[in-house]
């Protein structure tokens, strides 16, 4: 049997315009899934490993590794000590 094609941009713009919640869900998704994707460019860009990283905030290599994996959220105060060794601060800038 054929593979079919699916395209999942329409499914998921389907899906928020049919459901307020999924779309809310999954806009938040968005916002904390670019975070951590520009969390793992900062650490590469300073030539640190995840280990290292983890070193200097006083957390375990596989902290780092979940949240580069998008597997768990960090809490603000892990966010804070990461964003601290990386010489970056957190800003609120309105919409």
């Amino acid at each position: 049997m054929p593979f079919k094609t699916i395209n999942v941009s329409n499914i998921i713009e389907k899906e928020k315009r049919a459901d307020t919640h999924f779309a809310n869900s999954w806009d938040e998704s968005r916002t904390e899934y670019k975070l951590m994707g520009e969390i793992t460019r900062l650490r590469k860009e300073k030539g640190l490993s995840q280990a290292e990283l983890a070193k200097r905030a006083g957390y375990k290599q596989q902290v780092i590794s979940r949240i580069e994996k998008k597997e768990n959220s960090p809490t603000l105060k892990t966010l804070c000590g990461i964003l601290d060794v990386l010489d970056y601060d957190i800003q609120l800038v309105k919409k």
